[in-house]
């Protein structure tokens, strides 16, 4: 910003409401004087660029502008959360319906879900079963979902997790 340039020439533009005037490639010592003329100040835009981008703005005004962009980005996005549903290899149909439209119903909602198959005690030896019962939650949800890789085992639990197609 300002003294702080050392290039020999940028590439200048002044700020405008209607769109920008351009300068074109100036001597940085020329830039500065249009700056301080104007009552504003020369800020760096591009400085990888051979000559350096500049632009000849109210930084405090820049600076202001460019967080109110950023706050409203961020406003506008919303986040995805993760929903959890627990079942133990053994679930009887019914309870697994139930898991399943819970599934369904947060990926509607947009949500990733994991699904946590529980494991006790000599449970553990029938992983093979837990890998199962996932893929057949994937196959039930249908072609509305995505896995997100392969069923992860994290102790005595094993989980995968499940998210809306094309996010």
């Amino acid at each position: 910003m300002n003294e702080e340039i050392t290039a020999p020439q940028v590439r200048c533009a002044i700020a405008n409401p209607e769109g920008d005037i351009q300068l074109g490639i100036i001597d940085t010592s020329e830039a500065l004087a249009k700056a301080e003329e104007l009552g504003v100040d020369l800020i760096i835009i591009a400085k990888d660029a051979e000559p350096p981008v500049c632009k000849i703005i109210d930084f405090g005004k820049h600076k202001y502008m460019a967080e109110k962009k950023k706050k409203d980005s961020k406003k506008n996005t919303k986040q995805t959360e993760m929903k959890e549903v627990k079942m133990s290899y053994k679930i009887e149909e019914h309870d697994y319906q139930v898991r399943l439209k819970n599934a369904q119903k947060f990926i509607t909602q947009g949500n990733r879900v994991k699904v946590v198959v529980q494991f006790r005690g000599r449970e553990q030896q029938h992983m093979d079963l837990g890998h199962e019962l996932l893929a057949k939650l994937v196959d039930d949800c249908g072609s509305t979902v995505v896995s997100d890789g392969r069923p992860k085992r994290e102790g005595n639990k094993l989980s995968l997790i499940i998210a809306p197609k094309g996010t």
